[in-house]
């Protein structure tokens, strides 16, 4: 697990771009304390952080192949490299290193472009082929690791983990894009391909970038989560299949040289992986909780039951945590305003694990893959097809009516289309007419939530429209919240989260399955729990469904309601973006008990410590690591 940054064909000496990478790297220090690398050509500067997971003495990176032609940095774990390096052995070439890491140059030499087809993992890396004279940038499948990029004609490309890296770089373009402060007001985060910032691009999940002087930057997608509904499986055999998937999924991903862990809830997801650990492990799985004084966010005791039952060496943490002070924390953790407060959970759990672990297994994924959420239900149950017409009819009503007024919510649901009420489900209005807070100019750049997920929603026709919602979800929701949120907050105590959930193979079979194998009468998950059966403690299943959230509700009615000042304050910064009598609406509406904005306010504020933040010099700490440095001329 590493940081990675570089770039190439940027202007300046071979010491300022030395300097600048360096900039860049230690920029990314969290993601990686045990080592730096480096490789500084004329064409092109490679560098990364690495957190020593796989072969802790030999994996130093750059990693080159035999000849020195071909360069990697590499941020992530290939699962099945031994398998890889067999057949890459006896195809004839040598190998220097135990690492996953080497795999990459010595794959790309025997199938080019090919070798994304061939990794199990997750990563995300960039490999300089200076015979052709071209930068190959690549990010997985699903979008667990990140990898963004800045192209200009003027300085090349530039690409890194995370957006704090290229801030380092002079030049850096600081404006920000309108419609991505737009979706990020509706959406609580950015989407893929777009940053907060204009120019700067996160390459999307399952796509590779290649970069040549002649035609620039040329990207392409190597995966998609759309594939062919299976009809050839009863649920029983379906079952078995996940079942099988899930175990070998585990098991490719106990491999480390360092310790390790999971993070248990004790909820579905998180009690599959730990149940599937156990099973395979000879030794009791370490495993990590945390809860809240608050009784309805407090899971701590069903992780402790299922521990008990699993017979897991468990570790447990009750906070009231200093709330106020925390919420700094998180926002720094992110390069560009992003708004999931089970952000805050997360970063604690995670500092919780790596007092003990270095790898903790993760049970994200399952309700984007075998459809847990309510709010997939919720929008087919109401789903009603209305002409056009009468649905601007019902919206010109909905918006005549007062903000608390009953029933309008709901006219406004149907004045959408389906595309649209998902939309709603999962985002804010941005209209003021329509209770969002954006100024008219910000929600004029964005997208109404009638087109916010079409372009999501377009690919999936054909299939049935549960299935629709889950990979609306695989290809938005997932990559640019929940997993952005697990990547960050792990990281940021240098821990590595994986997601065994998300292994490719167990994806594409769980994509493939109909939507009766998933939802039934007693809600979703079906052919999951189905699989589960003998795995988990069966009174997991009759856990109510809880999300990782915090008492938002009550902070911002008590701890944080100086923060809500901040948000109100004549001058902040926010209110370039947010009307400021609509976030006043907001605030008096949650404090006077008559409905819960605490999401809404927790974006408000995420947004204001944020542009607070901006104009701040990147933090470039340093720490005492091994040291690496590679030159070479190209």
């Amino acid at each position: 697990m590493c940081g990675i940054a570089g770039f190439i064909d940027r202007p300046g000496t071979r010491e300022t771009r030395t300097g600048e990478l360096a900039a860049m790297t230690a920029a990314i220090l969290h993601r990686g304390p045990d080592e730096e690398g480096s490789m500084v050509t004329d064409r092109v500067a490679l560098g990364m952080r690495r957190l020593s997971i796989i072969d802790l003495s030999g994996g130093s990176q750059p990693i080159s192949n035999e000849d020195g032609s071909v360069h990697v940095v590499f941020n992530g774990e290939i699962y099945n490299f031994a398998e890889i390096r067999s057949e890459l052995e006896a195809a004839g070439h040598r190998f220097e290193t135990r690492s996953d890491t080497e795999i990459l140059v010595h794959s790309y030499e025997e199938y080019g472009l090919d070798l994304t087809r061939r990794l199990r993992g997750m990563f995300a890396f960039a490999l300089w082929d200076s015979a052709r004279e071209r930068l190959v940038v690549v990010r997985d499948r699903l979008g667990i690791k990140p990898l963004y990029y800045w192209e200009s004609r003027e300085a090349g490309l530039a690409f890194a983990s995370e957006l704090r890296s290229l801030r380092a770089l002079d030049g850096f373009p600081t404006e920000i894009e309108p419609a991505a402060m737009a979706d990020y007001l509706s959406l609580g985060y950015v989407p893929d391909p777009a940053t907060i910032y204009r120019g700067v691009r996160k390459l999307p999940p399952g796509h590779h970038l290649v970069w040549t002087r002649e035609r620039g930057a040329t990207i392409e997608r190597y995966w998609s989560p759309i594939v062919e509904e299976r009809t050839d499986l009863t649920e029983e055999e379906a079952a078995a299949e996940v079942r099988r998937l899930l175990l070998e999924s585990v098991r490719y991903r106990l491999v480390a040289d360092v310790p390790l862990g999971a993070f248990l809830s004790g909820g579905v997801d998180s009690s599959a992986i730990v149940a599937a650990m156990a099973r395979q492990m000879d030794r009791p799985v370490k495993t990590f909780s945390i809860g809240f004084e608050e009784r309805d966010f407090n899971e701590a005791p069903d992780a402790r039951r299922v521990s008990e039952a699993l017979g897991t060496e468990h570790t447990e943490l009750i906070v009231r945590p200093e709330v106020d002070a925390l919420v700094e924390r998180v926002v720094d953790g992110f390069g560009e305003p992003f708004a999931d407060s089970s952000a805050i959970p997360t970063l604690l759990v995670s500092e919780l694990a790596r007092q003990h672990v270095t790898v903790s297994l993760s049970g994200d994924g399952g309700d984007e893959l075998f459809g847990g959420y309510t709010r997939y239900h919720e929008v087919a149950a109401r789903d009603v097809w209305l002409p056009a017409p009468f649905r601007t009819g019902l919206r010109a009503v909905a918006r005549r009516l007062p903000h608390a007024a009953y029933g309008r919510n709901r006219l406004l649901e149907l004045s959408r289309s389906t595309p649209g009420r998902y939309a709603g489900q999962i985002g804010q209005p941005l209209d003021i007419a329509e209770g969002g807070v954006a100024r008219p100019e910000v929600a004029a750049a964005g997208h109404r939530l009638e087109t916010l997920v079409d372009r999501w929603w377009g690919v999936t026709e054909g299939r049935s429209l549960l299935s629709r919602l889950t990979l609306v979800d695989a290809q938005s929701y997932l990559p640019g919240d929940i997993l952005t949120k697990v990547d960050r907050m792990s990281m940021a105590v240098s821990l590595e989260a994986r997601v065994p959930v998300l292994d490719h193979h167990l994806a594409e079979f769980a994509f493939s399955l109909p939507a009766s194998m998933k939802w039934g009468t007693d809600g979703g998950k079906m052919v999951f729990r189905r699989a589960l059966e003998g795995l988990v403690p069966s009174f997991v299943f009759t856990k109510p469904k809880h999300g990782f959230g915090v008492p938002l509700r009550d902070w911002f009615r008590n701890e944080l309601s100086g923060r809500c000042d901040e948000i109100l304050a004549p001058g902040a910064r926010l209110h370039e973006f947010v009307d400021p009598v609509a976030a006043r609406r907001v605030i008096d509406e949650h404090r006077s008990k008559r409905r819960d904005h605490s999401h809404m306010i927790w974006r408000l504020l995420v947004l204001q410590l944020w542009l607070e933040r901006r104009a701040e010099p990147v933090a470039r700490r340093t720490a005492p690591a091994d040291r690496r440095q590679i030159s070479a001329t190209a």
